[in-house]
């Protein structure tokens, strides 16, 4: 199977039975060709079963977190990448676990499996609570410092797989778009739309992608599609002029 389809059968799947280090796999193998994706999953299950054959039978959910903690932080060595967070490699999940260096999503994404195999159904969410103070406070001035942890607690929605599984891709095609490496990012961006076929956006900047690609044709369709689900959109004047460049440069082409 290619991973193209095999990322495409991954993400069909109810979110239920995805499984998350699987399909992070799948997208480091879009990168590293040949990617042994099975022995990496026996690398995150021996970590699991590691951990949970250390716990006691009559362990607390806190203690456990303590121990997953020190287990990967301290034992294993896990870190953010504070010196190049832009460095593609911190979003493959390969990488992080050869290098143990990665970005909060995906540290994240190793802190889930792990404890999901020791026995903890572990959630992504996408901020922490000092995080969203802050960004409460920027909006309201301060009125952040009046709520109470119950009520920003209500705020921090769980991330689903698939949310997560976005903002891995999202960082990769930012990160190939600013060092102008088209065809990577046209990757990543594919993959998205595969993941939420729904999501408008995708579809610009895919065609813009493209556009940049002199795939006109390609980019023609994607433009299109934007508007048809967007037509209302801050920016469908300027896609229409774009989609009108191309239309006629098309034409010339025919």
């Amino acid at each position: 199977m290619s991973m193209d389809r095999r990322w495409e059968e991954i993400v069909s799947r109810p979110e239920e039975s995805i499984d998350l280090a699987e399909a992070a796999l799948a997208i480091a193998a879009e990168e590293y060709r040949g990617l042994d994706i099975p022995d990496y999953l026996a690398r995150i299950d021996e970590m699991g079963a590691t951990l949970r054959q250390r716990l006691r039978r009559d362990i607390t959910t806190t203690e456990t977190i303590i121990a997953l903690n020190h287990y990967l932080f301290d034992e294993l060595g896990f870190s953010g990448n504070a010196t190049d967070y832009y460095d593609p490699r911190n979003s493959y999940l390969n990488e992080v676990l050869d290098r143990r260096l990665g970005i909060p999503i995906t540290l994240s994404i190793v802190y889930v499996e792990v404890g999901r195999r020791a026995g903890l159904g572990l959630r992504g969410v996408s901020l922490g609570m000092d995080d969203l103070r802050q960004r409460i406070r920027a909006v309201q001035g301060g009125g952040a410092a009046q709520a109470s942890d119950d009520e920003l607690r209500r705020m921090l929605v769980a991330a689903g797989k698939k949310d997560i599984l976005a903002r891995v891709l999202r960082n990769l095609k930012a990160i190939y778009l600013q060092k102008r490496e088209m065809e990577r990012a046209l990757s990543a961006s594919m993959r998205l739309i595969a993941l939420d076929p729904r999501t408008a956006e995708e579809y610009r900047d895919r065609g813009a992608i493209y556009h940049e690609l002199e795939c006109f044709r390609a980019a023609l369709v994607d433009y299109e599609r934007y508007l048809q689900l967007r037509p209302r959109a801050d920016d469908a004047q300027a896609v229409k002029e774009r989609l009108a460049e191309l239309q006629q440069l098309a034409a010339r082409l025919n």
